[in-house]
């Protein structure tokens, strides 16, 4: 046997041990939602023809030719009754591209389609483009939402690092083929984690937006805001109302913004955002809910206080640490949710819950009191009224 063929066959292997691998829930969980052992794509699930030329005599040694950085924020939406995951997938040289991952439970057994996403160019072609959020519009079809990243042109002469960042569009009807749409056109310089309403309001497009100055801070704009626009081919926000504003000292003081397309409940618009804090080890992101009206999106109902999830242990580390992030949630006709998330933009993972056990986290979690004072309060409360109750040992 050749070397070639020694590596090639441990690759492959390993490759079908990964894939096949079946996600363990980790019990008991806290009750709002069950995580997993292990991720559900990372890098090396990207197929080996994306990353080694395969052919021993251009590529004796299996030398991974087009390296993969990362799998990340994932896009999610069900399909014929199988999960489909549009990956964010990062190459060494840092240019991140969509490609299709599909599972039939949506917990393990993530395989990628052959070929990653062709997504067209408008005609001021994009640097690099991620993190998309896909939305089943009541008009038929399905839209992706994505950061449509290009350099600063207006940037000091030197600074490579300058970008701007708007919000581009596609849509399709099989995540196979894809429409590039103009860019969406706000009053604000900068436009990131802009989501698609899944209904028309008051007979216009509703657009969750998130104004800021610049390409990484908030600024004076920040908040997860709402636009209308009367058509998606020509998109065109003009006032952007504030939903959910950043707040002083919380989890969401320096931005925030919405991640996946809500989720329409019984008691109203369920939504999953992330919040971000600065820190003395950098910006600290987690996720957090919120519900707004039926009758107007705009209008927050429920709001519970803190985070919804943070990272934990191995999630921790990886490209940007301390970091999860969210922007791909389906539910299934059983009413079980599965929430895909990354951590530390580097691997994908799951949660997995029900629209039952959100509402309840949602409408009856006590809100951000805002001051320590009113912190206490609320836990002396919480233990006041425990003590009425008895508990037994198992």
């Amino acid at each position: 046997m050749t070397l070639f063929s020694q590596r090639l066959a441990m690759l492959q292997a390993e490759h079908h041990l990964l894939t096949g691998r079946i996600n363990q829930p980790i019990l008991p969980g806290n009750g709002i939602f069950t995580r997993f052992a292990d991720p559900v794509v990372t890098a090396a699930h990207v197929p080996l023809s994306w990353r080694y030329d395969l052919n021993p005599a251009t590529n004796p040694y299996v030398m991974e030719r087009l390296g993969v950085n990362a799998t990340l924020n994932p896009g999610a939406i069900e399909l014929d009754n199988r999960i489909l995951l549009v990956v964010r997938v990062e190459g060494y040289d840092r240019k991140s591209f969509f490609a299709v991952a599909e599972s039939a439970s949506g917990i393990d057994g993530f395989r990628f389609w052959d070929k990653p996403c062709v997504i067209p160019e408008t005609g001021s072609p994009d640097t690099n483009i991620y993190d998309m959020r896909l939305t089943r519009h009541e008009d038929g079809w399905i839209y992706g939402l994505f950061c449509a990243e290009r350099k600063d042109l207006e940037a000091e002469s030197g600074d490579e690092s300058a970008a701007v960042a708007q919000c581009g569009i596609v849509r399709t009807k099989d995540l196979l083929d894809w429409e590039r749409l103009p860019d969406l056109k706000t009053r604000s310089s900068q436009q990131r984690n802009v989501v698609l309403h899944p209904e028309f309001v008051q007979g216009k497009y509703a657009l969750y937006t998130r104004p800021q100055d610049s390409f990484i801070e908030a600024g004076k704009g920040g908040g997860i805001g709402m636009g209308f626009t009367d058509s998606m081919t020509n998109p065109e926000v003009g006032a952007e109302q504030v939903v959910d504003p950043k707040i002083y000292h919380t989890i969401k003081e320096s931005k925030n913004g919405q991640g996946p397309t809500p989720l329409k409940t019984a008691k109203g618009w369920l939504h999953i955002a992330h919040g971000v804090r600065n820190t003395a080890a950098g910006l600290r992101y987690v996720l957090y809910c919120f519900v707004t009206a039926l009758d107007d999106p705009a209008r927050v109902i429920y709001r519970p206080g803190g985070y919804f999830l943070a990272p934990e242990g191995a999630e921790r580390v990886g490209d940007v640490s301390n970091v999860v992030f969210s922007n791909g949630m389906v539910q299934r006709a059983n009413g079980d949710v599965l929430i895909y998330y990354a951590s530390s933009d580097t691997r994908c993972h799951v949660l997995k819950t029900s629209v039952d056990q959100l509402l309840d986290y949602a409408m009856h979690t006590p809100e951000d009191p805002l001051t320590t004072a009113g912190s206490v309060r609320q836990r002396m409360q919480l233990i006041a009224a425990n003590a009425s109750q008895v508990v037994s040992s198992p």
